[in-house]
């Protein structure tokens, strides 16, 4: 979208004197807040409610065994090597949260991709958080965390109200809506990963298309369906049939570009202005993206530490 002319909107910034690389080592303007990843349509809906002080959950931060500090436990992987002490995160959350707010009543346009529906929920007040507890900081507890994987009731009804929500601050924002194409990695469900995925991205897409039904301005854009259609032939996945090709990125943002905006064609035309060199840069830099915020490659790292140590309990190989 960048590269096509459009602007993303970043409301939380580095300070003007952090040098350019430490800025994106720690995360900056790859989103329009440090949140992360937003992988379920209830965590979409709580990051909403803790923004603006409707929700505060119990979870306390996550200590990371050998390290001095702490993680958020809501977006642990935002804050290279954690942060100092709970004072220092909860001072940092706090510039988070006005960010968002400022992102929220700002922003003209919301796109969002509907990822998973498996997560990690707390007990207590059901609070979801992006990874499991023990992948990244913190350890797991059966008696205070849970394994959820909403159905497409509970999928609807925490994306209707997450949009909502949005509209009560912002109530001329558009909204796109997509389904990722990109299969699961791993399932915590009794059965093949591939019986999971079906499941998952049906579950994602019945919500995605009765929020569109049901919200007015909120549209549906079908990347699930140019990427996965029989027609494709699977040649948009990588070698590993789960990542998607560039060839596949294109595409997708090339029928995005033409039919979602005006001038289309133009905007199309530019997007493929830059020579090689530059075309090289942006696709390095693409990969560098992925690869900082493929939170699964923190579930195999834990799962390969535990299968190296033949003594962990198997609950702790699963997360």
């Amino acid at each position: 979208m960048q590269n096509a002319g459009f602007t993303h909107h970043v409301t939380e910034k580095a300070h003007a004197l952090v040098p350019e690389e430490i800025a994106r080592k720690h995360n900056y303007g790859l989103f329009a807040a440090r949140y992360g990843n937003i992988y379920t349509a209830r965590q979409l809906k709580q990051l909403l409610e803790r923004a603006y002080g409707v929700f505060e959950p119990l979870a306390r931060p996550w200590n990371v065994p050998g390290m001095k500090g702490v993680v958020d436990p809501f977006r642990p992987r935002m804050q290279p090597g954690g942060f100092l002490s709970e004072t220092e995160l909860e001072a940092d959350r706090r510039y988070h949260f006005r960010c968002v707010r400022r992102a929220l009543e700002e922003m003209d346009v919301f796109v969002f991709t509907l990822g998973l529906t498996e997560g990690w929920a707390d007990i207590r007040d059901g609070a979801v958080f992006p990874l499991a507890p023990g992948v990244v900081g913190g350890f797991y507890d059966e008696n205070e965390v849970r394994f959820v994987n909403f159905d497409e009731n509970e999928t609807y009804e925490d994306l209707k109200s997450a949009l909502d929500f949005i509209r009560s601050v912002n109530p001329s924002v558009k909204i796109v809506l997509t389904v990722s194409p990109v299969p699961l990695n791993a399932t915590y469900e009794n059965r093949h990963v591939l019986v999971s995925t079906v499941w998952s991205k049906s579950v994602l897409r019945i919500a995605a298309e009765r929020a569109v039904r049901n919200i007015s301005g909120c549209v549906y854009f079908p990347s699930y369906e140019i990427v996965t259609s029989p027609h494709v032939r699977g040649r948009y996945f990588g070698e590993d049939c789960r990542e998607v090709t560039m060839e596949g990125v294109r595409h997708v943002m090339d029928l995005f570009l033409a039919h979602y905006t005006e001038e289309g064609e133009r905007r199309l035309a530019a997007s493929r202005e830059p020579v090689v060199d530059e075309a090289s840069r942006y696709i390095r830099e693409l990969q560098r993206k992925i690869h900082v915020f493929c939170d699964e490659a923190m579930i195999d790292n834990a799962m390969g530490n535990q299968a190296a140590d033949p003594e962990g309990s198997q609950t702790d190989a699963n997360q």
